[in-house]
Order: structure tokens, then C-alpha cells, then sequence
């Protein structure tokens, strides 16, 4: 019996550091501002840097850290990153029994093109995560008290309903942090999906996506919420902090002060932190706040997703949380 099974990618991350990334406005990017490099040259870069990521794999560190006992369900190529990935799922004493292997396609990569304290831009290849099929989960063994279903992309989003009516049926608990492949699922089976989920993790974009407001109208958004995922919701807003409603009071908290180094997986050692504080203090929000925080800030102090992972028994400063009903 696991306290936790993590479901989602794991990922061979290649860190490229230079301070001769130039970053520069334009409208055409999404986020109205992007990297430039120039055409044609060569493009001296400071430092390389190699780890394991993939939202299947971040969270389960954090999990194996805080003491629960965890396994990782998911595809991996049968490559050398592959087998980094079970050794480095082994260095964090995480189960990989329910690791499957794929001659399909290699193992997913991304690189990483990053200036030191800057954003950074993520480069993905989605292979072999994305080969997982419901007949290779191996659903008799897969007894926990909670599932973390991370984003899965494509044609593996189709597994989430599957997953979720399992976990149901065993009295499982699932905590869902969907991608926007999982947000993009037909409109009844999305809403089937999260009437049945415990806790729903999204960022602002994908809280005004899901709910068709804009992610300036928290109030608005987590009414809304709250009527289609009854359980716990989750909106973070990156440095401006975090809001959580349980349908009875909304708890906000600012984020703490630090200056990031690397801001890959915040996402995810904020979600498992956050789980993780629930678990522990048997379903404490200001509890579960107060170490998604902290798991958050340290991750960012360090490279990679994993590194700056708080581990049970250390030391980390706790923000105030307000609690107020909600209207």
C-alpha cells in the first residue's frame, strides 16, 4: 500500500545557460517578449547542466522527501535517458515498479535556455510518455491513498478519466493538475472528471480557461469553480502567491521573498508540496499552504526540479494565511 502514486511524464532536462540569450519584446510571442538569438553564429553558452524533470517525476521526489512512501507510474524509453530516469527515481527511494519501457520512441527530452534569475524558455520533445496505454498500468497493484495525476498530453489525456473512476472505485483520493490537453477534453467528460476530484491545481491561465473568465476576477472564478470541482481548488499566480477555496472559506497567501535561480518546476514542488502538507496534517489548508510555499521557494533557489526540494524534518519559513468565507 503507497501513500502516494504520481502519473505523468518523466523527462531528460538539458540546461543551457548564457547570459548571451538576448531577450527582446515582441507582440508575435505569446508572451509578448522572447528569446533572440542570432542566425547563422555561434552562440557561446556559460554553463550545461543535466537532470530529470517531468511533472510525474518532480512530484514524487517531493513526496519521497516529506517521508510518504511513493511510486511512479509512467513510459519511458528504452534509451540511456531511460535508465538515468529509474536511477534517478532510485536515488529519491521512489518506487519504480510501475515504470514501463517503449522501443516505440526514445525517452521525452527538453532543453532549457536559460539567463540566471530570468524566465526561461523550455524547448519539449513528448516521446515516449506520451506511449502509455490503460493496458499497461497494472491496476490491481495500484493501491494508495491518494493519486497525483500530472498534466498528460495528447492522446495520454485520454486516461484520466480512466484513472479518476478507478481511484473512485478503490476510495482513492486524486489530486489533478491538468495540462491543457486535460482542459481541452470534451466539455461533459471534463466535468465528469472534476466533480470526482479531491484536490484541482491549476495556475491563472488555466483557471480562466477552464472557467471562460478572466484570471483577474478571482472571485468570479473561484464561484465558479467551486460549483463545477466541489473538492479543494487551487489558483497560483506565480510571485504574486496563491488562493485556495475548500467551498466554505477562500485562503490567500502572498509568496515568500526569494530570488530565483531557476524557476523550472515551481509548479510542481508548489502542487506536491501542497499535498503533501494535507496529508501530514491530515487536510489542514493553512498547513498544506505553508509548505507548498516554502517547497516552492526552495525548489527555486536551486537548477533543476529537484534539487532545492525540501525534505521532512528541515527547517522553513511558514507565510501567513488569511482565511475569510467565502461569498
Amino acid at each position: 500500500m503507497f501513500d502516494i502514486i504520481t502519473f505523468g511524464s518523466a523527462t531528460k532536462d538539458i540546461f543551457l545557460i548564457s547570459d548571451n540569450f538576448k531577450i527582446v519584446g515582441e507582440k508575435k510571442f505569446v508572451t509578448g517578449q522572447g528569446i533572440c538569438l542570432s542566425l547563422g553564429s555561434k552562440i557561446d553558452v556559460d554553463d550545461v547542466y543535466f537532470s530529470i524533470g517531468g511533472g510525474g517525476t518532480n512530484t514524487a521526489a517531493t513526496f519521497a522527501n516529506q517521508g510518504l512512501k511513493v511510486a511512479f507510474c509512467g513510459m519511458i524509453g528504452k534509451d540511456t535517458s531511460g535508465e538515468e530516469v529509474i536511477r534517478e527515481l532510485k536515488r529519491f527511494k521512489i518506487d519504480t515498479s510501475f515504470v514501463r519501457k517503449t522501443e516505440k520512441k526514445i525517452t521525452n527530452h527538453s532543453i532549457v535556455l536559460a539567463s540566471v534569475g530570468k524566465e526561461r524558455t523550455i524547448l519539449v520533445f513528448r516521446g515516449a510518455a506520451g506511449e502509455l496505454t490503460k493496458n499497461d498500468i497494472p491496476w490491481q497493484k495500484l493501491k494508495a491513498g491518494w493519486f497525483y495525476l500530472a498534466p498528460l498530453s495528447g492522446k495520454l489525456s485520454q486516461l484520466t478519466e480512466t484513472l479518476v473512476n478507478f481511484a473512485q472505485k478503490q476510495g482513492t483520493k486524486v489530486a489533478f493538475n491538468p495540462g491543457n490537453s486535460q482542459l481541452s477534453l470534451p466539455k461533459k467528460q471534463l466535468e465528469r472528471i472534476l466533480k470526482k476530484v479531491d484536490v484541482l491545481i491549476l495556475n491563472q491561465e488555466e483557471a480562466s480557461l477552464l472557467t471562460k473568465i478572466p484570471y483577474k476576477k478571482e472571485k468570479e472564478i473561484f464561484r465558479k469553480l467551486d460549483k463545477i470541482a466541489p473538492g479543494i481548488c487551487i489558483m497560483t499566480k506565480g510571485p504574486e502567491g496563491v488562493m485556495v477555496s475548500d467551498g466554505r472559506y477562500l485562503y490567500k497567501a502572498k509568496s515568500l521573498n526569494v530570488n530565483p535561480l531557476d524557476w523550472t518546476g515551481a509548479g510542481d514542488s508548489f502542487a506536491s508540496g501542497f499535498v503533501s502538507g494535507l496529508i501530514q496534517s491530515k487536510g489542514k489548508i493553512e498547513y498544506a499552504v505553508q509548505l507548498a510555499m516554502a517547497n516552492s521557494a526552495a525548489c527555486l533557489k536551486k537548477l533543476g526540479a529537484k534539487e532545492g526540494l525540501l525534505k521532512k524534518g528541515d527547517k522553513w519559513p511558514k507565510v501567513k494565511v488569511k482565511k475569510e468565507k467565502c461569498r
